[in-house]
């Protein structure tokens, strides 16, 4: 269940807010105080905060700085009854995420809370899918694409092919190569990366029928994807 920490003085509307989102499907914490918001932040660790900016013993901006500069990385919504573009500004500047002004919209406010969430958790999951031009690579499967067709690729292979998907149309010295996927296997020498590169070109040859970008030699520099099409430089 997602934990969020309203700090509000108002009893009233911290009351009404906590009441609300816990029937949302949050569970809820509350401050009135910036020194037991921090508290409350550090010890019960809450995936977002929504946060009033007048506070009995001082500021929100003071909590939102403070959580900023300790590392805190869940949504920050303020709440005020201050609507003036510079308000925003600086609520904004301190590493808010959204600016609500009172009197609000409850469901509005539950919205917003959703998006960033959702936001903060895509933003935080690890990148599995890398593409380059009409190329994608899932880096979960090994599984290459391009159009309606497809290769499976093995670990190695796939390690390959998504560091020439980095660096679209320049290239990668077999050097380069050979030292981030290779170094310190001994036997090794770098034709190691010609064969790979050859089983890549293998696998990949029919994607040249949907558009797709071909693994090309570029003589005394090493090999590039090519996004522009078939025409191999050998």
């Amino acid at each position: 269940m997602t934990r969020v920490l309203i700090v509000e003085d108002d009893t009233d509307i911290r009351a009404m807010l906590a009441r609300g989102l816990e029937a949302e499907g949050f569970s809820v914490g509350m401050a009135g105080r910036v020194d037991d918001a921090l508290a409350a932040a550090r010890d019960d660790s809450p995936e977002a905060v929504v946060l009033d900016i007048t506070l009995p013993d001082g500021s929100g901006h003071d909590v939102c700085r403070s959580l900023r500069e300790g590392g805190y990385p869940g949504p920050i919504l303020f709440l005020s009854a201050r609507d003036e573009i510079r308000d925003r500004a600086e609520g904004l500047a301190l590493g808010a995420d959204d600016y609500i002004v009172k009197p609000f919209v409850f469901d509005e406010l539950v919205a917003r809370l959703r998006t960033h969430l959702l936001r903060r958790q895509e933003s935080e999951e690890p990148r599995t899918l890398v593409t380059a031009g009409k190329l994608s690579l899932d880096l979960n499967t090994r599984q290459a694409s391009c159009g309606e067709g497809s290769a499976r690729l093995t670990p190695r292979e796939a390690e390959l092919l998504a560091m020439l998907m980095a660096q679209p149309n320049i290239p990668i010295a077999r050097g380069e190569i050979f030292d981030k996927l290779w170094a310190g296997q001994g036997g090794l020498s770098l034709n190691v990366v010609d064969v790979y590169v050859g089983y890549l070109r293998s696998k990949m040859a029919d994607f040249v029928r949907y558009g797709g970008p071909v693994l090309v030699t570029v003589r005394g520099k090493g090999f590039m994807l090519d996004l522009k099409g078939p025409d191999y430089r050998h």
